[in-house]
């Protein structure tokens, strides 16, 4: 029998006003010294003040880190670790998007363990805890408020590396669609993509169970008949809500199953040309679909069925076509590049795809995918998606 290995925050807080409980969950939690690791966007946007003013009401001081970077690097990682040991903090608040939850999760393992990142990458798992983090979401994307996972970028390779192991799981996740209102489109269609593909990949995983199916299924049906609602409306609340609850719930699924094959493609594209990372999976999602379906119709099928565009009793080949014409539909009403539109040098991106191939290869991801590619296979698809085909 095979056995599942689940993981979840501890603490979940859901819904309009979450983040207001900060204060709250960390008194719950026994910590009280806090880092808050955020973006200087977010800093600039008054949005990081409004979150310290509810932990001052409460009597709680925190310092404030506002220096993550698009894809954390090696570099801004050590610039956190060395801020919070400045201090005496016993917990890092992780505040934003993808990039500032994945730095608080590493500098909160590091402050703890030491050491190089690289020395964390897989297929090492680090499940021995760092500082606690609570995870504040800003954006319906990456589900990294759940996940035991994080990406740091080599700054001299390169690479994206993946760590894993629970280390990186919060231990509370404050999860406030209210936070999302007027994101701006671009932000919101390449965020809402990422969400899909992770419910999408830890379906059709081969490491899918019971449990994160459910998860995923749940986040597809509450994903795909929002997105272009809440891109086509930034204010529409209930659309942000259900974008916000999808994300979440698609963080949880591959945090308990896996990414596969868009994914391990996706993060070279990032790291080289520093390509957003939704941006870069959607790029990819309906060329790997078409390519890796015919390994696994019943299940991709099932995701047409949840996304809503084919029918309960419709046959498994012709839900499999919807879905294809569905994502490739969403990239062109969403305006997704391709690599070529979106300024990427052509001879650069040749030279580099035997690279971004090895490097997808090691990250471990690939080999989830119900269809395993060779170097070559992925060689092929990236020159599919070059310039936009499906």
């Amino acid at each position: 029998m095979t056995v599942a290995s689940i993981a979840l925050p501890r603490i979940l807080r859901i819904g309009g006003g979450a983040s207001q409980q900060l204060a709250e969950v960390l008194g719950s939690l026994g910590v009280s010294r806090p880092l808050v690791v955020t973006d200087g966007f977010l800093s600039a946007q008054g949005m990081v003040e409004r979150l310290l003013d509810g932990l001052r009401a409460a009597g709680v001081s925190a310092r404030v880190f506002t220096e993550t970077v698009p894809d954390p690097t090696v570099a801004s990682i050590e610039a956190g670790l060395a801020f919070l040991q400045e201090g005496n903090h016993d917990c890092v608040v992780g505040f934003g998007g993808g990039s500032p939850l994945d730095s608080a999760k590493a500098i909160a393992m590091l402050a703890v363990h030491g050491g190089a990142m690289a020395d964390y990458k897989v297929p090492h798992v680090q499940d021995m805890p760092g500082l606690p983090v609570i995870a504040i979401p800003t954006t319906a994307g990456t589900g990294s408020e759940a996940t035991r996972f994080t990406i740091v970028t080599d700054d001299q390779t390169d690479e994206k590396m993946l760590c894993a192991g629970l280390a990186y799981l919060p231990v509370a996740a404050l999860v406030d669609y209210e936070l999302t209102l007027g994101k701006p489109r671009r932000l919101t269609a390449d965020t809402g993509i990422d969400s899909l593909t992770h419910a999408i990949e830890a379906y059709v995983s081969r490491k899918a169970n019971p449990f994160s199916d459910g998860m995923a299924l749940s986040a597809m049906r509450l994903l795909a008949p929002n997105i272009r609602r809440v891109c086509a409306d930034p204010g529409d609340r209930s659309a942000r809500e259900a974008m916000m609850l999808g994300a979440m719930q698609g963080g949880i699924a591959f945090s308990n199953s896996s990414v596969a094959l868009v994914h391990g493609m996706s993060r070279p594209i990032g790291a080289h040309f520093h390509v957003p990372h939704g941006l870069s999976n959607a790029m990819l999602l309906p060329a790997v679909t078409a390519w890796s379906a015919p390994a696994a119709m019943t299940r991709y099928a099932d995701c047409a069925r949840a996304m809503g565009i084919a029918e309960e009793g419709e046959g498994d080949q012709s839900a499999v076509a919807r879905l294809l014409e569905e994502l490739s539909a969403l990239n062109r009403d969403l305006d997704v590049p391709s690599p070529a539109q979106w300024g990427i040098d052509t001879a650069r991106w040749n030279d580099l795809v035997p690279l971004m191939c090895a490097q997808a290869l090691a990250s471990g991801s690939p080999a989830n995918n119900p269809r395993v590619p060779t170097e070559a296979e992925m060689a092929a698809l990236y020159a599919r998606v070059w310039d936009g085909a499906a």
